[in-house]
This record gives structure tokens, sequence and C-alpha cells, in this order.
């Protein structure tokens, strides 16, 4: 769609009504409505169901903008929505002029328009960047602001974000879009007042597919076969936990979901497709019967491809959590509630009427079906008496005989009056989570002008109620004397300083992204100046590690389960110490799970935060993930399964990804060793093996970066789009031999560790397969216990002068040379690596040759 500055407004309409023509598209009333009211110059706020296609109005958002030579900023809850619609609305108006602007990277950010997170634009706003001009430093520009999903704005942790442009954009033009936003009517006056500019609420439009609701007391699984049977699948069942949803989809096996024609059609669909060990079987076997699983825990691969099956009409139940609502492009036509309560972190609650209907939205595929089916089903035991009641018939007599179930103890239950009131009751009004944060401060402090009286007005001028003692003032006062004690601010009294000048003037340098994505990388970096540079490379390679992943939150399922397995050492070292149960109890409270660093990473906070306050806002956790998958030569898949975390292993490849980026953004060129950059290379591998699609994004992006003024070319975003949507597996393992060394000497000295701590059992659970039984590795090591007191696993002994490699065709021989106490170098654990089975496991594969002297 092609616009210029100066097109008229009849004109642009006219674009944009030929541009859904052009994809077979006819505008309903409220998207006419909503389209005409932003190219006259009025906020839009677009309350309307899901499907009733929000994202063309905000197409026209978009156009109107470039007709009247003004700039947009689209944000999203989530950065891959980001991306998503960067791509797309690249293809729509030229890459040209369309840009992203992340924590990870800047695609052509002067572009007019602009894809970002709505933290991006809150930071961009408090710092005054959004001036009609470069030297003007006020946000007095033409803008609109397209805030997608802007429910947020009532989210806990992130509704500050969503409000802050809100309250000092006053020459922008917001269209507000989300099918579950309540009672509008405080904002969008309080929009008016500030701008200028009139409001259009659009709303109770017309669902295009219509929903039914039901209150359901047959058990679960009768449920669903009925809705198979009905043709009103596919049929996405919604739980509150990823267990729950994994059960449910194992329970529905004995089905009969799909016919013999349509398994066959999936098996044909899923050709080619990866699966790994633990719950990739699990799913595969799922998918095969027509049963998908999705939830955040998952692969993203698996994800996409759960999304891709039920897109393509294979899959006709699905079984999944809440996380359905935000930007999950798979069609439903019947949504079936389990429940209607949730844990939500600090309690268990019912849902809100914004959360249900967020959710119900999901069902009736406008382009399919007419009409579009909500299942609330009953709780378990209301289910039990309900069938119980109806074998008794209507006989009394056994009617009162009848023990009836009870809801569980401590739960909060739900019944049919819960259901209609949630399917009664509008969204819930919006409310504020405005609060005062290091970050903003420092952002309002960073922008010419009078801060203080800018801060007071945005406090005082926030969404949140009248209090006689503003709290948020009184944050505010606390984070500047904080400020003034580091000598980050100097305040200078009224008779000393001219008209018009501040008071209160900022002494320091900000680094540009302190208040975005990563707040701690000035601290992780700054703490790379603590280690020790005399320490071995290794040794040292692996403290940068702990560094990093101290300044990266997660993976909580991971860290839980290693407090778990440390408490359980730790109770049988005290049994076998004679320790008594209180003192043992008393004393597992102190264990936790490894923190390497930790000591010295806690002060050097202290100190940095006294001159760096803002760092405050966020937490350093010393933890030990990647560093232990080094140390130990453990793959992925066997992090997944020692620690049992299978459910979750999205997570934990999400945070090995965070890792694996800040280390390549975050390290300096002087702290890359040749170990760290193996370190970093085998981490990229790892992750890319495992799924590449978190990678393939951020590459693709970081690839395209450019600051040049006309932005990307078309082929730049068709080629970077290409890397983004390309569902090909990642390379052979082997192929990368920087890896692939990292891997084999953490595999190789895994051994050594369990041989130094006498853990044969774990020897065996590893080789076993190989013929290296515990009683094997115990009886080739004896000799070694006769003459040596130790193996040495400390720095030295993971040097790499101790690690031969011979390769010979297709395979690896690897010798391992334990590091004696005498120094003799003269015992050898030798491997063969084949490297079509690393190819195979896409990860490394060791075979026990010999243990012994040279």
């Amino acid at each position: 769609m092609a616009l210029a500055a100066g097109t008229s407004p009849d004109d642009a309409y006219g674009a944009f009504e030929a541009y859904a023509a052009t994809r077979g598209l006819t505008l309903y009333p409220h998207q006419e409505e909503a389209a005409l009211a932003i190219l006259g110059g009025e906020h839009v706020v677009l309350a309307t169901p899901t499907g009733s296609g929000k994202s063309l109005v905000a197409i026209a958002a978009h156009a109107a903008a470039l007709a009247r030579g003004a700039r947009t900023f689209y944000t999203a809850p989530v950065k891959a929505l980001v991306s998503e619609k960067f791509f797309d609305l690249a293809a729509v108006f030229g890459a040209a002029n369309v840009g992203m602007v992340t924590g990870d990277v800047a695609i052509n950010p002067g572009a007019p328009i602009i894809c970002c997170t709505a933290e991006i634009l809150s930071a961009q706003t408090l710092r005054g960047q959004l001036g009609a001009t470069p030297a003007s430093t006020e946000n007095d520009a033409d803008l609109v602001v397209v805030a997608d999903e802007f429910h947020f704005y009532a989210d806990p942790q992130r509704g500050a974000a969503w409000q802050i442009p809100l309250l000092d954009l006053p020459g922008a033009q917001f269209v507000l879009l989300s099918a579950t936003l309540g009672d509008m009517s405080a904002i969008t006056t309080d929009l008016t007042r500030r701008t200028g500019r009139e409001s259009q609420l659009i709303t109770n439009t017309e669902r295009p597919v219509p929903l039914t609701f039901s209150y359901s007391l047959e058990p679960l699984t009768e449920v669903i076969t009925e809705l198979l049977t009905t043709h009103r699948a596919p049929v996405y069942v919604v739980h509150f936990t990823q267990a729950a949803a994994l059960e449910r989809a194992q329970a529905l096996t004995s089905v009969p979901v799909t016919t013999k024609p349509q398994r066959e059609a999936i098996a044909q669909a899923l050709a080619g497709e990866r699966f790994a060990g633990g719950f990739g079987t699990t799913l595969s076997r799922l998918l095969r019967l027509g049963i998908g699983v999705h939830h955040a825990g998952m692969l993203p691969r698996y994800r996409r491809l759960v999304e891709r099956l039920v897109q393509a009409g294979h899959l006709r139940v699905v079984c999944g959590t809440d996380t359905l609502g935000v930007g999950v492009n798979m069609p439903i036509r019947t949504v079936v509630f389990t429940g209607l309560t949730k844990y939500d972190g600090v309690r268990q609650r019912h849902l809100s009427a914004r959360e249900f209907h967020q959710i119900a939205g999901r069902a009736g595929r406008a382009g399919f079906d007419t009409m579009g089916d909500v299942v609330v089903q009953a709780p378990e035991h209301v289910v039990e008496n309900a069938k119980a009641l109806a074998k008794a018939g209507d006989d009394e007599r056994k009617r009162r005989k009848i023990v009836r179930k009870k809801a569980p103890e401590g739960q909060v239950n739900w019944t049919d009056k819960t259901f209609e009131r949630l399917r009664d009751s509008e969204p819930e009004a919006l409310t504020s989570q405005f609060h005062v944060t290091h970050a903003m401060v420092l952002g309002i402090l960073a922008r010419p002008g009078d801060p203080v009286q800018r801060l007071t007005d945005l406090v005082l001028g926030s969404h949140e109620p009248d209090r006689p003692a503003d709290p948020h003032l009184r944050r505010a006062v606390g984070i500047y004397r904080s400020l003034r004690s580091a000598g980050l601010v100097q305040h200078t009294p009224r008779q000393y300083v001219r008209e018009g000048e501040p008071t209160v003037t900022l002494e320091a340098d900000m680094p540009d992204d302190f208040a975005l994505n990563s707040p701690l990388s000035p601290f992780a970096l700054a703490s790379l100046e603590l280690l020790d540079p005399e320490k071995e490379p290794f040794a040292l390679a692996l403290d940068v590690v702990s560094v990093i992943e101290a300044t990266t939150p997660g993976p909580r399922p991971v860290l839980m389960a290693q407090q778990h397995a440390s408490r359980g050492e730790a109770i049988g070292q005290m049994k076998a110490d004679g320790l008594e149960y209180e003192e043992r109890m008393e004393l597992l409270e102190e264990i936790t799970y490894p923190q390497p660093l930790a000591e010295l990473l806690e002060g050097a906070m202290a100190i940095y935060a006294k001159a760096n306050p803002w760092v405050t806002d966020s937490e350093i956790q010393p933890k030990s993930v990647v560093r232990e998958m080094i140390e130990t030569g453990m793959t992925f898949s066997e992090l997944v399964s020692r620690y049992q975390v299978a459910r979750s292993e999205g997570v934990v490849l999400r945070y090995l990804t965070d890792v694996y980026r800040s280390m390549r953004q975050i390290i300096p060129a002087e702290r890359r060793s040749s170990e760290v950059e193996d370190v970093v290379t085998w981490l990229g591998e790892v992750v890319r093996q495992v799924d590449s699609s978190l990678l393939s994004e951020w590459e693709a992006l970081a690839g395209a970066e450019t600051d040049a003024a006309d932005g990307l070319t078309d082929d730049e975003v068709a080629a970077a789009e290409r890397r983004f949507g390309d569902s090909e597996a990642p390379p052979p393992f082997t192929a990368n031999e920087r890896a692939l060394r990292t891997a084999v000497r953490g595999a190789a000295f895994r051994r050594v560790e369990l041989l130094a701590r006498d853990r044969y059992a774990d020897l065996g659970a590893l080789d076993g397969d190989d013929g290296w039984d515990p009683q094997r590795w115990a009886d080739a090591i004896a000799p070694y216990w006769q003459e040596y007191d130790e193996i040495a696993t400390d720095g030295a002994a993971r040097s790499a002068s101790l690690l031969l490699v011979e390769p010979e065709g297709r395979t690896w021989h690897v010798t391992q040379i334990l590091d004696d106490p005498a120094g003799d170098h003269d015992w050898r654990l030798q491997l063969d690596v084949d490297l079509d089975a690393c190819d195979a496991a896409s990860e490394v594969v060791v075979r026990i040759v010999s243990l012994g002297p040279a």
C-alpha cells in the first residue's frame, strides 16, 4: 500500500479499502466506522470480539499516519508478536517504511512505522524522545500509537508501561485494541482532555461467529466424544496447569478421536518432523492420534507444529492452558473449560470476566463456522454426584442412600451460578497499575527541563485513585534521595538558579538500555572486571558464564529441582553423620541450588547499586545451569531428564537462549578468550539443535540490523522472513567442529568427575548399554586408587592439554588424561565419538573404549 505524505483522507481511505479488497475482505461496519474516525484524527478504542478484524483497523491507522506524514508506533505484549507484525507491515507498506526496536535489535529505527513492546515506547516517552524536531525535549510530535491487546494496561507487573504513553504524549492519536476492555469511559475522557482529540468508543459489535454457552454435568470424556461426533471440532480443552493438560491428552488416547484415513493424513503431515525423546516422544504419539498439546512450557517448534496441524484440519482435540489468548493463530470450533478457577501465583481464585471472555472468544472460526461453542465443565465431585443421581433414577430410596461427594478440602469451588455470572458479565473496567521505579525517575531526569515538576505532574496526573497521602510521591521522593546520596543528581536551591532552569540536574550519563530489556547488562559488564585474569583459562571461562547467568532470570523449574537434589544429598550425608531430625531440618533450610560467585557478585552489587541505584529494581540470581551443563558434559536432553522438567523444556530452552544472546552481546572482545568463544559456540549449537526457531528469529533480525536512512530493502526483509519462518532441520550437529569439541570435552570430563567421587552407579547409568556397568567401572579404576589418593577435577585438570583428539574418518578417538596427585599423567580414559550417531541424536554420543594406565 503506497501512501505519500500529503495524501488526502479520502484517498487514504480508498487505498485502505482497495487493500482490503485485494485480500478478499469486505469491511464490517465497525471497521469502516473505526477507519473513518482514525482518518478524521480521533482516538479510537476498538473493543470488539475476537475474530472481528481488529488487525485490519490497525492497518488503517498506519495508512492514516503515512498519509499525513506522521509516525506510528505499534505495540504488543511480547517480542514475538512485535517481530511478527514487523514482517507483516513490511509486506504491506514496504520495507523502507517499517522498523522495529526491541531490547535485542533496532532495525530501521527512523522509519515512519515502528514496531516495539510497550516498555520501549514507555522508555522513549519518559525521556522525551518523541518530539516534533530533533532538538525538541517535549513529546509534541504528531504520532499514532496502536496499542494491541490493550487489556495489559491492567497487568500488575507491566501495566505502567501501557499507561505512561497515555499520560505524556499530548500530540498522539491512540488506537487501543482488545476484545476484553470493559468500561473505557474514564480513559477515553482523560485522553480527550489531555490531547484535545475526540474519542470514539466502538464496542458491542455483533460477533461474526456467534457463541453458544453451556454448563455440563457429564464426564469430560463423554462431553468431548459428543463434540467430536456432532461435528464441533476442533475442540480446545482448557486447563489451568500444564500437568493437567498433558494428563488429559493422554487420557483421551482411549477415545476414537480420528478415523484411519485421518491418521494416515496426519502421518503424512508429520513426515520429516523431528521429535526428541521424553516429551517429544509423547507428543508424537498423541499427534498421530489427532490429539494436540499446547502450553508455554513446550518447545516453540512443538507449539507451532500443533498450531499448523490445527490450521490444516488434522487435529480434532487440543489440550492446553489458558495461554491461548495472546497471539496464537489456532482456529478453534469449540472451547471447553475444565474449571473456572486458577492459581495466579499468590492464591487460587475464580477467573475474572475478562479472563473468561478472552479464552471463550477463541471459539468459532470466521470463514469456517457459523457458530462457536463454549462448554464449562462442572467440578468433578458435582459430575460424580449427578451421575449417581441419574443412576438412581426416580427411586427415592436409592437417591437417599447416595453419599454425596464434596469439593476437595482447601480448593476454591465453582458452580453453575459462577458460570452464569461470568457468561453474563462484561469484562471488568481496567484498573491502573501505575508505579514509580528508578528507571522512570532516571528517564525523566535525563530529559531537559524541570524534572521535579514533570515527575510531580506525571504521578499526580496518573490514572491512580486520589489518596490523601500519595504513596507514589513518597516512592519518588525515596528514589530521588537514593540518587542524590549516590551523587547521580545535584540539587541547587531555587534562589541560586536562573529563571526557567531546573533545581535538580542529572550528573551522570545513563546507559541507553538501562530501562529496557536487560537492566543488569551494565552490571554484568562491570562484574567481568572482577574476575581473576590469572585463573586457568577454562576455569575463567566458567566464571564468565556464571556472571551472565547471575544477571539472566530463570529457569525456576530447574532451580527448584537442583535445590531438591542438593537437599536430598545433604540429608543422606547428615544421616550418615548421625544428626538428629530437628537439626537436619534446621540445616536443610540453608541449602539451596548451586550459586557460583554468589559472595563476589552480591558484594559487587551492593557497591554498584550505590552509584547505579536503578539496578535495585532488578535482582541478581547466581545460579549454575549452563555452567553445570559445561562442567558435567550434560546434553540438553540429559539436563531435562536429570531434573525431570520435560513439561517445562521450553522454559529451559528460552533460558539457555537468553544466556547465549547475553554472552554474544555483553562480553567485550578483550574477555573473549578462546575458551569463552568455545562455550558461546557450543551453547549456540545446543539451542539450535534442540529448536532453532528461537535463534532463527533473533539472528535473522540481528543480521539485518541497520542504521541506514532508507532502512531494509525488500530483499533483506524477505530473506529475514524466510529465515524466521524456516522450519527445516538445523545443520548436522557435527558440522560445527568447535561446538562438537566442547561437547566432547564436557562428556569426557563428566566421567572423570564421577570417577573422582566414586559415583559408579551414575557411570553405569551413562554407559551401561555399552557394557560399562557400575562393577566394570569400579574394577577398572581400582588399581588407580591403590596408587593415588585422588583424581583432580580443578581447572588444571580440565586443561585442553589433557584432552587428545584423533579424527579417523567419521570417528574421533578421544583420550582424556587423568590428573593424578603426582603429576604422572599415566592414566587414560579412552572414548570413541561416532559422528554419524551424533548427527542422528543431535547431541554428542560417546562410547567408552578403555580406562587404565598408558
